[in-house]
């Protein structure tokens, strides 16, 4: 939205509400509240609505994000003529189920993958896409945000340590992200306390929102609290940034591949060492700026291993200038204008 804003567009998001709506309005964009991606069937009134504010709005681009939107906006462009129809692209950001549900996401004028994992995927499960359509655009990070040897100020880590004092001194090896069976918790978990069986000087942190608690969330802090694990919950935080400033290592535990891997990149844009499974987009970011934390998926002794190694000798993280936010916002709109070109002959 910002670089839409930037490059004199006009940037209008139809969601509903959430933390960045906030930070999308003083970018500069527009927002417009509905719940057009919640599972209802008062979601199929959108179709309407969202054909007439097409029409009134005189949109050139309709760009969704996930699969129902993507279906409101399929069926809401199929009751305009084609005269007022703007072009319509889709972001494949997950590998979803194979359905015709899913299949939604491959209906669009253009179809952006966010990394060769996605594009694979598309290849694979959808072969009647035209590969013309399909284009690669990396996700990428705000080097500006998470600048090279970025470290935090005095009084930021003066309020840290005040609040998690066990973490000095330590081997501190944070898992960022959602608190779910997916995302490796349980194997973490299994490493810090083979780590401090071997009498490793080690702290695990878990960085992801903790406040509805659940079945899952509360067994894996049962787990670290009967067996004294130096562990800590931290919850949502928005200094995620200077919590991996302050890591030793981050690790990416995902138990199936992952589209992206928003949470290997931010570090390694720092300079922070990262560990994570060879699959998926994970994989395809690891083996491009730091190969050295690539470990087998699911294999405990090997991921135990290069956390021994890491602490005895940290290894450097080169600065890189890939897989930039900058890069996929320019990539985005040379997308959105060359449709733009299209549609107006």
């Amino acid at each position: 939205g910002k670089a839409l804003v930037t490059a004199g567009h006009r940037s209008i998001v139809l969601s509903g509400k959430g933390r960045l709506v906030e930070q999308l309005i003083n970018d500069g964009s527009e927002h417009i509240q509905g719940d057009i991606g919640k599972k209802s069937l008062t979601v199929v009134l959108w179709i309407k609505r969202l054909r007439k504010l097409i029409v009134e709005l005189q949109v050139d681009i309709l760009h969704a994000r996930s699969r129902l939107p993507a279906w409101i906006c399929y069926f809401a462009l199929r009751g305009l003529p084609r005269s007022q129809r703007p072009r319509f692209v889709t972001t494949v950001h997950g590998l979803y189920s194979i359905s015709k549900y899913s299949a939604v996401m491959t209906k669009a004028d253009a179809v952006i993958s966010v990394s060769n994992t996605v594009k694979r995927y598309i290849y694979e499960n959808y072969p009647r896409v035209e590969k013309r359509r399909v284009h690669l655009i990396f996700r990428g990070v705000d080097t500006n945000q998470f600048p090279y040897n970025y470290r935090p100020d005095d009084s930021w880590l003066s309020n840290w340590y005040n609040r998690y004092p066990t973490l000095k001194d330590r081997f501190v090896v944070t898992l960022p992200g959602r608190l779910s069976r997916q995302k490796g918790h349980e194997e973490f978990i299994r490493i810090i306390a083979k780590a401090v069986r071997d009498n490793l000087p080690i702290s695990g942190l878990v960085v992801g929102d903790i406040n509805a608690k659940n079945d899952y969330i509360d067994s894996l802090m049962s787990a670290v609290e009967d067996q004294h694990l130096p562990v800590i919950f931290t919850g949502h935080r928005k200094d995620i940034r200077e919590i991996y400033a302050i890591s030793d290592v981050v690790l990416s535990l995902a138990a199936k591949p992952e589209s992206f891997g928003r949470t290997v990149l931010e570090p390694l844009s720092l300079g922070v060492p990262v560990i994570g499974y060879n699959h998926g987009g994970v994989g395809e970011i690891l083996a491009a700026l730091f190969p050295q934390g690539l470990v087998s998926p699911h294999d405990l002794v090997e991921l135990y291993q290069t956390i021994l190694a890491f602490n005895a000798s940290p290894p450097f993280v080169p600065e890189t200038h890939l897989f930039s936010l900058e890069t996929m916002q320019m990539q985005t709109l040379e997308l959105y204008e060359s449709l733009a070109v299209c549609n107006s002959r």
